[in-house]
C-alpha cells in the first residue's frame, strides 16, 4: 500500500486520496509556496492539500515530492 517515495499517481485524485488516506493532506509541506491556479488566482500553498481560495480546486502534493510545485495536481473543483 505504501510505497515511500516511488509511488506514481495518474492524476490529481490519486495523489489526494492517499494523502489522506496517510493523514498527510492537513500537514505543513517543508517549504511554503506561491502557486498559480488554473483559475489564474495565485495562493499561498501550506499543507499537502490545497484548495483555491477564488474557485474551490483542490490540489494536492505527496510528501516525497512537495519539494518542487511542478509535482502538485489538480483533483478538481470540490473534491
Amino acid at each position: 500500500m505504501h510505497e515511500g517515495c516511488s509511488g506514481s499517481f495518474e492524476n490529481g485524485k490519486e495523489v489526494v486520496n492517499k494523502i489522506r488516506m496517510m493523514g498527510f493532506n492537513m500537514q505543513y509541506v517543508p517549504m511554503p509556496f506561491d502557486y498559480k491556479c488554473t483559475c489564474g488566482e495565485e495562493f499561498m500553498y501550506e499543507t499537502f492539500e490545497m484548495n483555491c481560495p477564488a474557485c474551490g480546486m483542490t490540489y494536492g502534493v505527496t510528501p516525497c515530492h512537495a519539494f518542487d510545485p511542478a509535482n502538485v495536481m489538480a483533483a478538481g473543483k470540490g473534491y
